[in-house]
């Protein structure tokens, strides 16, 4: 894994700070389903195409997962213990197929409404999951690695606080998804929503290796717009993540001059 990441891929064939045999192992089985790519793009139309929405579907769904994955090795690099699959006496190796999992399915409710995606998003996950896990797992694991994935999935995006670092990484990675090109589309059709228009100012997200801390995300923004997107957006993903002291979120404007805002440090 590089020390840096912008929208970069995850390299199965890098070198990681976790065991990836058995990630890369269900994600070449995920990327080949036929049902979770139909889901990829069905997922998009109600939030972008109905609503005019920043992006939810393929493009999204992968920058959170390369992100996740991204994170979590940063992470664990970082000395950060996780305590998903630990907690269910599952394998150091489970916890990236939780993220993995998670990361993949937490959008796919949108194919029923935006509002409440995430309630959505259970029960389908759940099915899609039951056709998978048996793939990988006896069951008690596939029990166990389902409740896991669906916890992730559940706290993404509701009040519901994350009880596990795994679910905290995957509420993280999805506030994390924000540059400018998520909202091309419904910028162009003429959206103008806060959304839209915060992200648009977002120029590059980045996560390193931090100094004093595991990681360090940088946020390079354009306009004080941007704001919305860090302070209010973000920074609710932040809190209660369990991963607050261990990720420090730094948005800089970069075109500062004459500008009310020139940095923001979460």
């Amino acid at each position: 894994m590089a020390e840096s990441t912008g929208n970069r891929r995850y390299d199965p064939d890098a070198e990681h700070a976790f065991p990836d045999e058995r990630v890369n192992e269900v994600l070449a089985f995920v990327e080949r389903d036929e049902e979770i790519q139909a889901y990829l793009e069905a997922q998009n139309v109600n939030p972008v195409t109905r609503m005019r929405y920043n992006d939810h579907g393929e493009k999204h769904i992968e920058i959170v997962l390369n992100r996740a994955l991204c994170l979590y090795d940063l992470l664990k690099r970082g000395g950060v213990e996780f305590n998903g699959a630990r907690d269910q006496g599952l394998e150091e190796a489970d916890e990236a197929v939780i993220l993995a999992l998670a990361a993949k399915l937490h959008d796919i409710g949108h194919v029923v409404h935006r509002s409440d995606h995430t309630y959505y998003s259970i029960p389908l996950a759940a099915d899609v999951l039951d056709r998978i896990l048996p793939e990988f797992y006896g069951i008690d694991g596939q029990v166990r690695v389902k409740g896991e994935v669906l916890h992730a999935i559940l706290c993404h995006h509701t009040e519901e606080v994350p009880l596990t670092r795994e679910a905290g990484v995957i509420r993280i990675c999805d506030g994390l998804d924000m540059e400018r090109g998520r909202s091309r589309n419904p910028y162009e059709r003429g959206g103008r929503g806060i959304n839209t228009v915060s992200s648009q100012a977002i120029q590059r997200v980045s996560l390193h290796e931090g100094e004093d801390i595991p990681v360090h995300v940088e946020i390079e923004m354009t306009d004080a717009a941007g704001v919305y997107q860090v302070d209010s957006l973000l920074k609710a993903k932040l809190d209660d993540s369990g991963l607050e002291d261990f990720v420090r979120i730094v948005a800089l404007n970069t075109r500062s001059e004459n500008e009310l805002v020139e940095r923001i440090e979460l």
